[in-house]
């Protein structure tokens, strides 16, 4: 994640606070808003590191045939990467 996760935090809180100050919601309990809203911050800001796993796993169980026919890795990688993406339906 290109955030650290005090970071993402913090944007929770602005987020929520100014939601709030605008009327564009209400809550009687910001603390609890502000963890759920940073929890899916952290969610949705690791699926590229979630994804770049997963290309990482499939590489290697295709890292001989890879060897075989000469295949240039970087090149794999973004190309599993774009694949899993389109699959999860994310932007990156």
């Amino acid at each position: 994640m290109i955030f650290s996760k005090d970071y993402v935090g913090y944007l929770a809180r602005q987020t929520v606070k100014h939601l709030v100050s605008a009327k564009m919601i209400e809550t009687s309990k910001p603390a609890i808003l502000d963890e759920r809203v940073a929890a899916a911050m952290v969610d949705e800001l690791s699926l590229e590191d979630r994804i770049n796993d997963e290309v990482r796993v499939i590489l290697e169980a295709f890292q001989d045939d890879m060897r075989k026919t000469g295949a240039s890795y970087p090149e794999m990688f973004k190309k599993v990467k774009n694949e899993l993406a389109r699959k999860y339906k994310a932007v990156l």
